[in-house]
């Protein structure tokens, strides 16, 4: 049995670490360097940069950032933000990244996840979506949640897997900063139609909602930032609830 993961993850705003809800009123977290390698030290699992403005701002993630984390981190991470083509992952690796994510590019471009999982494998690609329940439909949005599409979430996730996509990386905006639990009828969903690895983001707010995200959402990981960031929720306190609630976590 595949244990489940604990992705601590830092968005990234003008080289610090941001924390908001529901996308907006950002305020300071602390160095992403640092708090990087405390979470490595504590347990994490792996690691997720998102580079929040990058897109929106149409510049590149901060490749000297991933350098700084490789040297000092000694387990996996993703980076995101910003990401466009196989130029801008090619560099990211070089520098130490494991995995890359990409959310608006690919939708504007979904060949673009075809290329990347041909030339880096499919183990190098997370594809992060962004979306909203509204209306009893769950919509994608772009450029750090500020764009609403059409897009429905669970056909887009399928066409992320067809095109080589290794993961997804889903956040519910409707729950991201609420504290009150992940989306776990979507995540459920997403798990049931889909054969790659499923990551639920957006609204930890104590240790039973992790704990629902893989037994009720049937995640393979949950990712959280503020809870992990402000010291509410440790690592290693959490995996041991986990394992009381027969979840499997590597110690």
């Amino acid at each position: 049995m595949l244990t489940k993961r604990i992705i601590p993850c830092l968005d990234i705003k003008d080289g610090r670490t941001v924390k908001g809800v529901n996308f907006l009123d950002l305020r300071d977290a602390g160095d992403p360097v640092e708090l990087a390698e405390i979470y490595a030290l504590s347990g994490a699992d792996e690691l997720v940069f998102l580079d929040i403005s990058a897109t929106e701002e149409k510049r590149k993630t901060l490749a000297d950032l991933v350098l700084r984390v490789a040297e000092r981190v000694n387990i996996p991470f993703t980076v995101g933000g910003g990401i466009a083509s196989v130029e801008d992952v090619d560099i990211l690796l070089q520098n130490g990244a494991d995995k890359v994510s990409v959310n608006s590019s690919a939708v504007k471009n979904p060949q673009l996840i075809n290329n990347l999982a041909a030339k880096f494998g499919s183990q190098c690609i997370t594809v992060a979506i962004d979306a909203k329940e509204i209306d009893g439909e769950w919509l994608v949005h772009l450029v750090g949640g500020k764009v609403p599409t059409d897009l429905n979430l669970f056909k887009w996730a399928k066409e992320v897997e067809k095109r080589g996509a290794g993961e997804i990386l889903f956040t519910s905006m409707n729950n991201d900063g609420t504290k009150e639990g992940f989306a776990n009828e979507a995540l459920a969903r997403l798990s049931e139609e889909l054969n790659i690895p499923i990551i639920a983001s957006g609204g930890a707010g104590n240790m039973q909602h992790f704990c629902d995200a893989f037994l009720k959402g049937k995640a393979d990981a949950a990712l959280a930032a503020s809870v992990f960031h402000f010291k509410e929720i440790e690592i290693k306190d959490l995996k041991e609830e986990l394992r009381r609630n027969k979840v499997e976590v590597r110690l």
